[in-house]
């Protein structure tokens, strides 16, 4: 429905694991692929971000860019996260109208959906009960994203999609302790608890909650899927259609790292959502499916790890758990 040759497509937020997967993939489409560091816009800032898309003249835009991280993160600083990605969400949806550009691809979050959605999720649970506590502020940050591209089509005419991905992984993850989300800590704590020799690690929680993973390259190609052939209102889950409990993740980690001590649970920490797979039975009928294994995802990611951080020093070996 869009084709995307001899077009110029922004990837905002091209530096995060998500948006540099995307640029990755649309390097086999032929297409030119504009993107802007930080220090160049400032995605907060209106001005920054109308001045850019005016200089740039983008004919679609893939909006990647956002403030995520981990339970810790979220739990602890609800302003940011709401703030700052109701400014960026906003910026870029307002200079893309502002210069006529016609063609925007929101990228969302499965934790829109009420903490007890029935399982898996579909689309139509949007807004149908209570978000989890944990993190409901980046929650409503993502819901008024997928608001706003609904708002511009249905004004303007515009065609503003928005795709909603479950948790992603892979290389170029936040591997920083305090605000990375369950896998990627994973990596990192059994890597240097197996470097440390520690005879334990420590999840939070029960370890029963269940969780979706999809890998990054994987998400990127499913956006490009949806640049191409999908126009409409509702919202588009991205996933794997398959989740394992927190502790099976656990384990299937520690496997592929090589560490063989044992896990303990901290059972004064809390488990979030219970559980959280999506429904993609719509991206699968457009003709869509994954291609990546999770086991193997795993081991390319702690392979990135190693040559990014592998020296990294350790520290206090518990793990968090997921959004």
């Amino acid at each position: 429905m869009y084709d995307l040759k001899g077009k110029r497509i922004w990837v905002a937020g091209h530096r995060g694991m998500v948006g540099s997967a995307v640029v990755r993939r649309l390097a086999s489409e032929t297409c030119t692929v504009l993107t802007a560091t930080r220090q160049e816009v400032d995605l907060t800032r209106q001005a920054d971000v109308e001045r850019f898309v005016a200089d740039a003249r983008p004919d679609a835009i893939v909006l990647a860019a956002a403030k995520v991280g981990g339970i810790l993160a979220n739990d602890s600083y609800p302003a940011d996260f709401l703030y700052e990605n109701l400014l960026i969400e906003t910026s870029v949806f307002g200079a893309a109208h502002a210069n006529d550009v016609d063609r925007l691809l929101f990228l969302g979050s499965s934790c829109i959906y009420p903490r007890l959605a029935p399982q898996p999720i579909e689309e139509d649970a949007l807004l149908t009960g209570p978000l989890e506590p944990t993190n409901e502020w980046y929650a409503i940050a993502k819901i008024a994203g997928i608001k706003l591209a609904q708002a511009f089509r249905k004004q303007h005419g515009r065609d503003y999609i928005s795709a909603m991905p479950t948790n992603l992984y892979g290389p170029g993850d936040n591997f920083d302790l305090n605000s990375s989300h369950v896998l990627p800590a994973l990596i990192r704590k059994a890597h240097e608890a197996k470097v440390a020799g520690a005879p334990t690690i420590t999840l939070w929680g029960t370890g029963t909650p269940k969780r979706e993973f999809l890998h990054a390259d994987d998400c990127a190609d499913a956006l490009v899927f949806l640049l191409k052939n999908y126009s409409g209102a509702s919202h588009i889950n991205v996933g794997s259609g398959e989740d394992l409990s927190i502790l099976e993740l656990a384990q299937l980690t520690c496997g592929v790292v090589g560490y063989e001590g044992r896990i303990v649970h901290d059972l004064t920490k809390p488990d979030g959502t219970p559980r959280k797979l999506m429904s993609t039975a719509k991206l699968r009928q457009m003709g869509w499916t994954p291609k990546i294994e999770l086991e193997e995802g795993l081991s390319e990611t702690y392979r990135w790890f190693l040559g990014h951080h592998g020296g990294a020093r350790p520290l206090d070996i518990t793990i968090s758990n997921p959004l």
